[in-house]
């Protein structure tokens, strides 16, 4: 068991050095990232596709970057949006890293952008464990989810940085308990913001780019405590090499707060190779 813990810890300092690099190589060409969890189904990529047109009406340069198990369905979506659209397909491996995320933006993010949204694989357990350079990290529940979802997901929701409740446009009819979803988010990530959002109904249009917005801009970001009393620490020794050709101290931190692991082992599948395809041509192109 020790060994595998120790396996764990290996796995998540390393990709918490190449988040450092790749934050720090976004920061410098003034470009934010913003990392969007949640369960399948949420509505993650309709209330994306809608924040992207926004963006592109107001003339912000943004890109998109969403990530499935299989399928080029979510790309093509936000391909509507008119911003620059890439898909990652995983082949099985249950979140993105930020080693593979790096790879994937290397001679496709345009230039001038200032914000990259991440939609990352439909999950709450595996993606919360790992940073991927963002500026913000943003989870995502639907109104018909059930209040509990925070408490059955600590780890996603207590690392958040800003909470999104999504389909508002229903919260009546499946009886959504508001008062007690936003308890519970407290009790897990004292003092987080939660927003209400409909990408049918246009409650909240436009929340999500302006804190992203403000975030980019240097508005500090939520603190969550469990960056300050994580069970997960990483005791990675300096020097962790990332395939991106730096060899730098580990970082375990996003905004000041460290990773904790509600798994206890790296989930790969065998080769597990992330593979891409561009959303104007849906045809795949493995890497």
């Amino acid at each position: 068991m020790c060994r595998v813990v120790d396996l764990q810890q290996a796995v998540l300092a390393k990709n918490d050095a190449c988040a450092h690099t790749l934050r720090e190589d976004l920061a410098a060409r003034g470009t934010a990232l913003v990392n969007l969890l949640s369960s399948p189904g949420s509505g993650k990529t309709a209330l994306l596709e809608r924040e992207l047109t926004l963006a592109r009406d107001r003339g912000i340069p943004v890109a998109a970057l969403t990530a499935d198990l299989a399928t080029e369905n979510d790309a093509v979506r936000l391909a509507r949006s008119g911003v620059p659209v890439k898909q990652v397909l995983t082949d099985g491996l249950c979140h993105l890293e930020a080693e593979m995320l790096g790879g994937h933006l290397h001679g496709w993010l345009p230039a001038d952008t200032r914000l990259l949204f991440i939609e990352n694989v439909g999950n709450l357990v595996c993606p919360a464990s790992y940073d991927l350079g963002e500026t913000l990290r943003v989870v995502l529940a639907s109104v018909t989810e059930g209040e509990d979802k925070p408490l059955k997901y600590p780890t996603a929701f207590g690392l958040a940085h800003l909470v999104v409740v999504t389909k508002t446009d229903i919260a009546e009819a499946v009886s959504f308990d508001e008062k007690e979803f936003r308890a519970n988010v407290e009790q897990i990530n004292p003092g987080v913001e939660v927003v209400l959002t409909s990408a049918r109904g246009g409650e909240g249009d436009g929340l999500l780019l302006d804190r992203a917005l403000a975030a980019r801009d240097g508005t500090p970001v939520h603190i969550p405590v469990m960056t300050r009393k994580s069970h997960h620490v990483h005791d990675a020794e300096d020097g962790q090499p990332c395939d991106d050709g730096h060899t730098h101290t580990a970082d375990h931190s996003h905004g000041e707060h460290r990773h904790a692991g509600e798994h206890t082992h790296p989930h790969r599948t065998p080769g597990g190779r992330a593979h891409t395809t561009d959303p104007d041509t849906v045809a795949s192109s493995r890497s």
